[in-house]
């Protein structure tokens, strides 16, 4: 930018020359970075489907993984739980 601003501002010809060539090419040029531009834009947007499926199918499993041991855990505590209880109600109450 600062070599554009510095040509700009030392000569009008200069500005004005760039001005029309850029105006003359950018219907050549334009149209050529589109076409090129389409397949990169593409292929970006491909690796950004296939990213969020796999880290949506590693999101599931991570979930399911947690699930288990959620319930493994709630069962561990059920039961002992209920063995805690077995062992109160089997144990003779002291006397007064």
């Amino acid at each position: 930018m600062a070599l554009v601003d510095e040509l700009l501002k030392r000569n009008i010809v200069t500005g004005i020359a760039i001005g029309i060539g850029v105006a003359v090419l950018a219907p050549v040029v334009l149209p050529a970075l589109v076409r090129a531009g389409k397949p990169l834009a593409k292929g970006a947007i491909k690796a950004g489907v296939l990213l969020y499926e796999r880290s949506m199918e590693t999101f599931a499993e991570v979930t399911e993984v947690a699930d288990d041991i959620i319930a493994e855990a709630t069962a561990e505590l059920t039961e002992e739980a209920n063995a805690a209880a077995e062992t109160d109600a089997a144990a003779p109450e002291p006397a007064a």
